[in-house]
């Protein structure tokens, strides 16, 4: 798998970040380095208020404002598949599992907006190069890009080989074809840290004890076990990501250019072009023929249309971190066969993606359904 290089530019005080897969742009993000994102830190919090009627809490985590959990953040997962999303909550009462005053272990699982606190939970996950171990859960999951059966026999016995009586573990896709070495020195390392976690909680909080490093952070992680290279365009933006992100990187100064934007019309090679258009409750991308004239009968000028929006959809997908519900309206096709063409194109095109896409069928309406998770868990 060929490296990917990461591109970083600092205006002022405002980080953008260019990701490159193949010499291709295939993600892209901003980060105000005032404001760094939350997500992933583990706080030491003071619990303020207990709603009961919303099954859920106030929890004062040091932060501009208190954070929100939810009981089913608060129960140990039930399911290695579905979490405790099918779990009855009516059986259990939150006053009873959590108390004001009391001081509780939280990972932030959403960050904060402008008008509500972050999201925490007391499932905490500590990321490593290959995998991911999970404190008090008592399961093992493997990623499900890991398709050969021969190599995740290897991969779970390995973990199950060095793994904490009390921790639960995902195994990460980097994972695959690595050493067992290399994955018992990960799996220490975490170890190291949730140790050093532990420690800090017999001191008072509220308290961030956990620093994920950020949306940068984050990404750093995220592609450093499967061959990553950093490039930036100064040398003050080199100091400030050794001093804030991590010391240990091998950081290169070059010249970079920035003429990139996110435009609401993306054209398409053969004439057409999409829509792209963000709603509170999701996003609706449209397809139009544009100035494509094709040579064929009508139907098939439709189909290659959006077979080409179908790839470049799920390109502007990942580059925009979409989220959520979206809806995508294609040429209108008669045939059943050429919605199945599409729909299994989509499917295919999403593979290339890191999170988690789901591709549902075609609506009475002729409109395509696509749920996707935040990288960024925004």
């Amino acid at each position: 798998m060929e490296r990917t290089r990461i591109e970083i530019k600092k205006e002022n005080d405002n980080l953008k970040i260019f990701i490159y897969q193949e010499n291709e742009l295939k993600e892209f993000y901003n980060e105000d380095i005032n404001k760094k994102r939350l997500e992933g830190n583990i706080y030491l919090g003071i619990v303020k208020d207990v709603v009961q009627g919303m099954q859920s809490a106030f929890i004062d985590i040091g932060e501009e404002k208190n954070a929100l959990i939810h009981i089913k953040d608060i129960l140990p997962k039930e399911s290695k598949v579905t979490g405790n999303v099918n779990l009855d909550i009516e059986k259990y009462q939150i006053q009873k599992l959590i108390k004001p005053g009391e001081k509780v272990l939280v990972q932030i699982k959403r960050d904060c907006d402008e008008q509500k606190g972050a999201r925490v939970t007391k499932d905490i996950k500590l990321t490593g190069k290959y995998v991911v171990l999970m404190p008090y859960t008592q399961f093992i999951t493997i990623s499900s890009k890991i398709e050969d059966k021969d190599e995740k026999e290897r991969l779970i016995s390995i973990i199950q080989k060095y793994i904490p009586n009390g921790f639960g573990a995902i195994i990460r896709t980097s994972s695959n074809q690595v050493d067992e070495i290399k994955i018992k020195e990960d799996i220490e390392k975490i170890c190291k840290t949730w140790k050093e976690i532990l420690e800090n909680t017999e001191k008072d909080g509220p308290l961030k004890i956990y620093d994920n490093n950020g949306l940068l952070g984050k990404l750093i992680v995220d592609f450093l076990p499967i061959g990553l290279d950093i490039y930036v365009d100064s040398e003050e933006t080199k100091k400030y990501i050794l001093e804030n992100i991590d010391d240990s990187l091998n950081i290169s100064i070059k010249e970079i250019k920035d003429n990139f934007e996110l435009p609401r019309k993306v054209w398409l090679k053969c004439g057409g072009f999409i829509t792209i258009d963000k709603c509170e409750a999701l996003t609706a991308i449209d397809v139009n023929s544009g100035k494509f004239v094709g040579k064929e009968e009508l139907e098939d000028t439709i189909l290659k249309v959006n077979l080409e929006a179908t790839k470049e959809i799920a390109k502007q997908i990942r580059l925009r971190d979409m989220g959520g519900i979206i809806i995508v309206d294609y040429i209108d096709m008669d045939k059943t066969q050429d919605r199945e063409i599409i729909r299994d194109q989509m499917m295919l095109e999403v593979k290339k993606d890191r999170s988690k896409v789901q591709v549902l069928e075609f609506t009475k309406l002729g409109l395509l359904e696509i749920t996707r998770k935040h990288i960024l868990g925004r």
